[in-house]
């Protein structure tokens, strides 16, 4: 099987264990020539992998870290999580998570699929901004839930998924993130994490929808200096005094949180929500400027309200705004 796998993730799975590897045992292990081995640790770097070459010793990754694989991720399930899943897969690389699963054919009612990978060329954020990181580096996941019909408060389930996402978190011990509304996950001014979520849906019909979440793990001195280059400001979990989280265990403690606030948002709305949201708010008080193609309206956050949408005290008085086709962003 491994034959079958790209030279780089060949690569990147002997790395993984953060050990010296001799460029000969690695063109050894991989039955390819040493040139072979330097384009692909080249391949890595180009993607925002940290690979140190140590003189006359070899290569290594800056700490271990395993890939995503499927059967991991599945064992960690809670059993009534696993219980729901139809189909689940880890890959290397994709275009998008989120887009492979809009094309699938739709989950039954209460079950999911969930798709990870290493790295995308086209990964997405809201508003087509783009989403970047690097193989081993962070959670790409992409979660496609089916509703029996359309929750009323469906306008807020990026915020409830957020909620899910600080669950997983403190599952595992990791503290320290706030949420922005109305889908990031942040670490003060630095964005640690993303929810895109895209919706197929018929009228009176059962509602598909398919859930994006993006998670810096441990980026690396190189990927943080990419994402600033674009203009973003980067945290990570190493950042939080996680060290280095094992990611299939992430993923995992992601995937049933997800799935079971899935379940719980269809039953009670946001209303389940909302009291850990509030507490979350990374905005809540502060200078605000949000922005949508039609123009931008500054004024100080006073929360959300209980349909999930952002309350803004402006000059011309309290304005409210509902997720779609606008962002917040705090003024320094």
């Amino acid at each position: 099987m491994s034959g079958l796998e790209p030279l780089p993730k060949r690569v990147y799975r002997l790395l993984s264990d953060g050990q010296l590897h001799p460029g000969t045992r690695l063109a050894a292990d991989c039955g390819v020539s040493r040139n072979a081995i330097w384009k692909a640790i080249a391949a890595l770097r180009s993607l925002g992998v940290s690979v140190h070459v140590v003189a006359n010793r070899g290569y290594r990754l800056p700490a271990a870290t395993a890939l995503l694989e499927r059967e991991h991720i599945v064992n960690l399930l809670p059993g009534r999580v696993a219980a729901g899943l139809r189909t689940g897969l880890c890959v290397w690389r994709t275009g998008s998570t989120n887009s492979d699963l809009l094309l699938r054919d739709v989950p039954p009612v209460g079950h999911f699929d969930f798709l990870t990978a290493e790295y995308q060329t086209a990964g997405r954020g809201r508003r087509a901004r783009s989403w970047f990181a690097p193989p081993g580096g962070a959670i790409c996941l992409s979660i496609g839930w089916c509703f029996e019909s359309l929750p009323r408060d469906i306008s807020a389930l990026s915020l409830a998924i957020g909620v899910c996402a600080l669950r997983a978190m403190a599952q595992m011990g990791i503290s320290g993130a706030a949420l922005k509304w109305p889908n990031d996950l942040v670490v003060g001014n630095a964005k640690l994490g993303g929810i895109l979520i895209e919706l197929r849906a018929e009228a009176g019909g059962p509602a598909y929808v398919v859930i994006g979440l993006g998670l810096n793990v441990a980026l690396g001195d190189t990927a943080l200096r990419q994402v600033a280059a674009s203009g973003t400001q980067a945290a990570d979990m190493s950042g939080l005094g996680a060290g280095q989280p094992d990611r299939n265990r992430l993923a995992a403690a992601l995937i049933g949180s997800t799935v079971t606030g899935l379940a719980q948002f269809e039953s009670d709305g946001f209303a389940a929500f909302a009291g850990e949201w509030r507490d979350a708010d990374a905005l809540a008080g502060k200078p605000v400027v949000i922005s949508s193609d039609s123009g931008s309206v500054a004024g100080h956050a006073r929360g959300i309200d209980s349909d999930g949408a952002l309350c803004l005290q402006t000059r011309d008085g309290l304005q409210r705004f509902v997720t779609g086709e606008v962002s917040a962003r705090a003024l320094s």
